[in-house]
């Protein structure tokens, strides 16, 4: 909303995880955002993860790509949330910030690499009431944390910040240091290279996918598929043999 006042479209791509049992999501995000979602200047889009990995959903990048061609200056990325493997989304945007809550016990989760090893922008939520001296503590915690670990950019140290949400305090500083990240990797030409960078990991993606799609249709894979699944289920052959066989059959045509 702070933004949308300054005159920014943006656009709010919030994926869900999906059930692995029913496969469905509850898709809430639209309905938790009350005044986001009427706001003329924003676009809120839910989607379900679908069972991808990485904490975004299959079609995110094309979607951010539609975005900005729509005139979104602003494309924000919700991930799931999936701890420490919440890494494919740093491969498709600008900034990648890491949301903590005070007091949730995450402060020696964040002493692990792993996501916050990708993380530029640390905001710690929910600094309000009772919380603030808490948050502030799991600020210099994170901070602490960042020290032992190599920046994702030598021209970037990620900074910690506290915020409230509810209070819509601590956003400005959230923004202004996301403009000051665009503008120094800009200066740099990090920002280009990156951009680059990312284009080149999405092709290899769609070729992974495309090859995945194409080994699961070919008919000498199809052929033999539920014998092994069968196999390895009864435990007469192991799963690397059984993939090792489909793998042969697949590269014989």
């Amino acid at each position: 909303m702070n933004l949308t006042s300054e005159g920014h479209r943006v656009a709010v791509l919030a994926v869900d995880p999906s059930s692995s049992r029913s496969g469905g999501s509850v898709l809430g995000d639209k309905t938790r955002m009350e005044r986001l979602s009427v706001d003329p200047r924003a676009f809120v889009r839910p989607s379900p993860s679908g069972g991808a990995l990485g904490g975004v959903a299959g079609a995110t990048r094309e979607t951010i790509v539609l975005c900005e061609a729509a005139g979104f200056d602003v494309v924000l990325v919700e991930t799931v949330g999936v701890g420490q493997s919440e890494t494919m989304v740093a491969d498709m945007v600008d900034i990648f910030c890491v949301l903590m809550l005070p007091g949730a016990g995450d402060e020696l989760q964040g002493i692990k690499k792993g996501v916050l090893e990708l993380a530029e922008l640390i905001a710690v939520n929910k600094a309000d009431g009772d919380n603030v001296a808490r948050a502030r503590r799991a600020a210099a915690d994170y901070k602490l944390a960042l020290h032992m670990m190599t920046p994702a950019t030598p021209t970037w140290h990620p900074p910690v910040i506290t915020c409230s949400g509810l209070h819509n305090t601590g956003l400005d500083d959230f923004w202004e240091q996301v403009c000051m990240h665009r503008r120094r990797l800009s200066e740099t030409g990090e920002l280009t290279e990156r951009r680059r960078d990312q284009q080149v990991r999405w092709m290899w993606s769609l070729l992974d996918e495309r090859l995945r799609r194409d080994l699961r249709s070919a008919p000498a894979v199809c052929d033999a598929v539920d014998d092994l699944v069968g196999a390895v289920r009864d435990g007469s052959t192991t799963p690397t043999a059984a993939a090792e066989e489909l793998w042969t059959r697949y590269r014989r045509g």
